[in-house]
């Protein structure tokens, strides 16, 4: 089987649908032997292609302008000319942008339809472009792959695709997301961010779906209880602009009295990531729209207790292994924190049943999953 992948997040790991694309491609070429792959990659001009492929992997570059008209016109008229080019049997839109036409049997991942689902993002000329085009394209995809059943029913719901053409197909935490690991390469990455002996973690991004807002009005609850000793660290790249998309953090936070409780640990390298999970002692992310939910799964399989939204995919995500919550419950929040932290033989059988919940994903299981979808699509 031929198969040519849209590899125009490769290089952006730090996003979800960059690692998304980078474990599919290395768990499908590990696991199936007569499976070519191709990536096919833009390329702006001076940019050198990326160094950290697969032994032998296949590589189409793109030449494309910088932009947004340049990831458009890549989505829908280069890729689909390079499928055909190469003779590809299955073509795969690892992200919510496939082309409206294409000659080769299409697949396309959406993770979720939170730009559908949030009115802030709908208000911009372009976005609401973007979203009548993706949209489109989804309806005309041989096939869809989601992440969660949530996601699934908010897409049969929204764009009106029959379920028996979605296939939910579970994410995971990759191996390196463990309870133990070198103390002293961990202590290294905590110095690193400057982060205290002790921290409560909020790991991810600040738009205005992932309610980070109530975050910091429960966390005036764990400040009441637990005084100065549990700062909340907020890891993930600051924004650096309020708007409809962005709240103002620093006017919150000033107006909570949270400026001696809340530490800024910026945006972190993947490689530290783990060191910055286990050096926590509970984890919580509340937002609201979650095609899957990867960091509260890779705090579990660090062995960290979590504390998430009853919204989306959350619910699928957790299961029992920790505290689901309704995202606007400031107090029950706020409690389910104190309550991790100080209740030891909780925080034990919280972290035992978080290491459990995770084991029941991998990304071979992904690969697997979604090498099912092509063959029932070719056949």
């Amino acid at each position: 089987m031929r198969l040519a992948i849209n590899a125009y997040f490769w290089n952006r790991p730090n996003t979800g649908s960059g690692q998304y694309t980078r474990q599919l491609v290395y768990h499908l070429d590990r696991l199936v032997q007569d499976l070519e792959i191709t990536l096919v990659i833009p390329q702006v001009a001076g940019e050198s292609l990326p160094a950290d492929l697969p032994p032998q992997m296949r590589v189409r570059p793109v030449p494309i302008s910088a932009g947004h008209v340049g990831k458009v016109r890549f989505e829908q008229v280069s890729f689909p000319r390079a499928c055909q080019a190469i003779g590809a049997d299955i073509a795969h839109v690892p992200y919510w942008g496939s082309p409206l036409q294409s000659a080769v049997p299409l697949v396309v991942t959406v993770h979720d339809i939170t730009t559908l689902l949030v009115r802030e993002y709908r208000r911009g000329l372009k976005a609401r472009l973007y979203n009548a085009l993706v949209s489109a394209s989804a309806k005309v995809a041989d096939h869809i792959i989601t992440d969660s059943e949530a996601s699934k029913q908010d897409i049969t719901g929204r764009l009106a695709i029959l379920e028996q053409k979605i296939t939910t197909v579970y994410l995971a935490a990759g191996p390196e997301y463990k309870p133990k690991s070198d103390l002293l390469l961990d202590m290294a990455s905590l110095r690193k961010y400057d982060l205290p002996d002790f921290y409560v973690l909020y790991l991810g991004g600040f738009e205005i779906h992932k309610n980070v807002v109530t975050l910091l009005m429960a966390y005036t609850y764990v400040v009441q209880a637990l005084g100065e000793d549990y700062p909340l660290v907020l890891a993930g790249r600051r924004p650096d602009q309020v708007n409809d998309r962005f709240p103002d953090f620093a006017k919150l936070i000033s107006q909570l009295g949270l400026e001696e409780q809340v530490h800024w640990a910026g945006y972190i390298d993947e490689e530290d990531k783990p060191a910055v999970y286990r050096g926590a002692s509970s984890f919580v992310f509340l937002s609201r729209h979650e095609g899957f939910g990867l960091p509260p799964l890779e705090a579990m399989a660090c062995g960290v207790p979590v504390v998430v939204s009853n919204c989306s995919s959350l619910p699928e995500v957790v299961g029992e292994a920790g505290f689901v919550l309704d995202p606007d419950d400031e107090r029950k929040i706020g409690g389910s924190i104190i309550a991790s932290i100080i209740q030891d033989e909780l925080a034990a059988e919280l972290k035992e049943k978080g290491l459990k919940q995770a084991a029941n994903f991998s990304w071979e299981r992904t690969a697997t999953e979604t090498l099912l979808v092509y063959d029932r699509l070719l056949s």
